[in-house]
């Protein structure tokens, strides 16, 4: 196989072992004789792959019992309308509050405000989104249904190194391009919810963590599929779900534990964070977009000092084996997405690419 250090920022690189165990298993699950994706969501035996993964999911970070899983259509996107469907009712004002520190907390704002008064209560957007801003105590009214933060900024390359104190307001974060990347406290949160696609599987599927006090209360309208409180109550399988995401994601959490844990691959992450940022450092011909104490380790952004530089560093890289590195359309330069499966040794070969291209054309 010709394998490419694949940098894409989502759908995203996957463990190499989980791709050859599905591909392995893939005619013939558990011995039946025939595929995952064959098989009724009803099944004892994808109903034990759902159970499993939530299970799993529940062991590595360590949550609480007061807290539910979910698997649910859609993906992240879907999320940003289900949080106020199901939480902005909670209180009289139907007011959230969010903070806007990229293009996805953005999209989560305008996809919110059919539902309710939305209130943007801090915003980096006139840094051009290259920190995340202070969220003091005194900001978070405390009679408000929640406040939404996207933990990690895929665009920009930023993220949350520490989480805001909401009071008695839940603390609701996007995880989708960081989920299982660093530990995370999540009795911090009422819910936590990711699209599969970066660190957890294939598109088009999100894990939604809820604490069980904030079910139901969902809006009337809410359609049964993005109700939490029906979610949990079916045990994600309410319809037919994408049960080959879920097997796929399954396989990804027992990848995780048998590799050590979270704690585990946040170690792994910071150094191959670390050893992409000390190259942006040391170089006066990369600029870094992110500001230092701001920084991803899973979204590393940068620019070069023309458009034309760029676009011959995207080029030269494909033709090296280093893959989808080109940055998100609206900020341009590079992005270079260090998701948990992307092995030490695809930064150890784009580093020294870096160095050389520097000294060819710097």
């Amino acid at each position: 196989m010709n394998r490419v250090y694949n940098f894409s920022p989502g759908p995203a690189t996957l463990p190499e072992q989980v791709m050859l165990q599905v591909q392995e298993e893939f005619l013939n699950y558990a011995g039946l004789g025939a595929s995952i994706i064959e098989i009724s969501h009803r099944s004892k035996e994808f109903e034990r792959v759902a159970e499993t993964a939530g299970n799993l999911f529940r062991e590595l970070v360590s949550l609480p019992s007061d807290y539910t899983v979910l698997f649910v259509h859609g993906g992240g996107r879907m999320q940003f309308s289900a949080v106020p469907m199901n939480l902005i009712g909670r209180v009289p004002s139907k007011k959230a509050l969010y903070v806007e520190t990229d293009v996805f907390s953005t999209n989560a704002i305008q996809d919110a405000a059919p539902y309710g008064t939305i209130d943007v209560i801090a915003t980096s957007k006139g840094s051009t989104f290259d920190r995340v801003p202070e969220v003091p105590l005194a900001k978070v009214d405390q009679d408000a249904a929640y406040l939404h933060i996207t933990t990690n900024n895929t665009v920009y390359g930023t993220r949350w190194n520490r989480f805001p104190d909401t009071g008695r307001v839940p603390l609701v974060g996007d995880a989708t391009s960081e989920i299982l990347s660093r530990v995370m406290d999540y009795a911090r949160f009422g819910v936590v919810y990711a699209g599969m696609q970066k660190n957890l599987g294939p598109s088009g599927t999100a894990i939604v963590v809820v604490r069980k006090d904030l079910l139901g209360a969902a809006m009337p309208h809410t359609p049964p599929l993005l109700n939490y409180a029906l979610v949990d109550k079916n045990v994600s399988l309410l319809n037919t779900p994408s049960t080959f995401n879920i097997y796929v994601a399954r396989l990804v959490l027992q990848w995780i534990k048998d590799n050590g844990g979270v704690a585990e691959i946040e170690r792994r992450n910071n150094h191959k964070a670390n050893l992409l940022y000390d190259c942006l450092d040391r170089s006066e011909f990369y600029r870094g977009i992110a500001q230092r104490d701001h920084r991803s380790i899973m979204n590393v952004t940068f620019k070069l000092p023309s458009e034309e530089l760029t676009e011959q560093f995207v080029m030269k890289a494909e033709k090296e084996g280093l893959y989808a590195l080109k940055g998100y359309r609206s900020v341009g330069g590079i992005r270079a997405s260090l998701y948990n499966a992307m092995p030490v040794e695809g930064v150890q070969a784009l580093v020294p690419f870096m160095k050389e291209f520097e000294r060819l054309l710097g």
